[in-house]
């Protein structure tokens, strides 16, 4: 039978919706913002009239035969419960269940760093790899993990939070509650408060030069824009958040053994100075036996990357034998 799947990425800012035949193509998408002040209903139903509007701007006939959607923060990918999204001022809520009494077609829920791992895997740069790590590095830092070819959730579907791996014991609080965590010391947060208190403490001028003479309004890129142009202060921070995140990378070539971690998000565009500072970590410190074997690369899907997932996730249900869906 022909059909098609829907994929959600769900963010505090912004629901992120297409449409896809069975072979993974996407037929259309759209963008809209969450609004997640509305509250959950609102959410909800906006959600729901993103996938009737692609379903009617991809113009196909044919049944909808699942839905993938990736959720920020804890959840239970069995059951489809959000036990926590502060960004959408979620708790224990049942995704999947809504979605499926709305829509009348089986869901599937992952977190979205999960599905970002996915989308990277199935239709990205781990094409081919069944033991593959994902880390994403921006505002915060996340993961997904790859093992023989399947998303590895963990005992209580935690696994993959790389971001608060100790990586110095005596570093900075993080926004966990521990200190030293790998999103504490190499994130685009992290590296925008090492320049901040840089600044306050007399220093740093053109990291600030850079930010507009606003202090408050220093971010990674403002770190990335006095670095590129030759500024040490600056080179220094990246080179920092660098060999923290390689000390992170090279904890887990040691203990999983990938063929491949794909890094991918917003702070690693800061230039190739975070890129060499994190492999000359990587070197001197993950065995010799699995450094040879691992390949360190640039993620290839973007802002495409949880999306994709989500439509991956849609087809393996289909492909483990959803029962067909109702029409949407």
């Amino acid at each position: 039978m022909r059909g098609f799947v829907a994929g959600v990425d769900l963010g505090g800012t912004k629901i992120y919706t297409a449409l896809a035949d069975q072979n993974g193509r996407l037929l259309a998408e759209v963008k809209v913002p969450t609004r997640a002040r509305e509250g959950l209903q609102s959410v909800i139903g906006r959600i729901v009239e993103t996938v009737h509007h692609v379903k009617k701007q991809a113009g196909v006939e044919g049944p909808l035969l699942a839905l993938g959607i990736g959720a920020p923060g804890p959840l239970n990918a069995a059951t489809g419960v959000v036990y926590q999204a502060p960004n959408l001022g979620w708790d224990n809520v049942p995704l999947k269940q809504k979605l499926e009494e709305l829509l009348g077609v089986p869901v599937a829920v992952d977190n979205d760093a999960n599905l970002a791992a996915l989308g990277e895997h199935v239709y990205g740069a781990g094409r081919g790899e069944s033991e593959m790590v994902y880390v994403t590095v921006s505002t915060g830092i996340g993961g997904g993990l790859i093992l023989h070819g399947r998303i590895y959730h963990g005992t209580g579907y935690g696994a993959g939070e790389i971001g608060h791996m100790t990586i110095d014991p005596a570093g900075p609080r993080c926004n966990c509650g521990n200190y030293g965590c790998l999103e504490a010391m190499a994130s685009g947060t992290a590296m925008a408060r090492a320049a901040r208190r840089l600044v306050e403490s007399g220093g740093g001028r053109a990291i600030l030069e850079a930010a507009g003479g606003d202090a408050d309004g220093i971010t990674a890129l403002a770190v990335a824009r006095a670095a590129a142009a030759g500024d040490g202060e600056a080179r220094q921070i990246i080179i920092n958040a660098g060999r923290a995140l390689g000390i992170g990378v090279a904890n887990i070539i040691n203990l999983l053994n990938p063929a491949l971690v794909v890094l991918g998000g917003g702070a690693m565009q800061v230039g190739p100075l975070l890129w060499e500072a994190m492999e000359g970590e990587v070197a001197r410190r993950a065995l010799a036996a699995s450094r040879k074997q691992v390949r360190l690369v640039p993620a290839e899907l973007g802002g495409q990357s949880g999306l994709l997932g989500a439509v991956a996730l849609a087809l393996q249900g289909v492909e483990a034998g959803v029962p067909p869906a109702t029409m949407v």
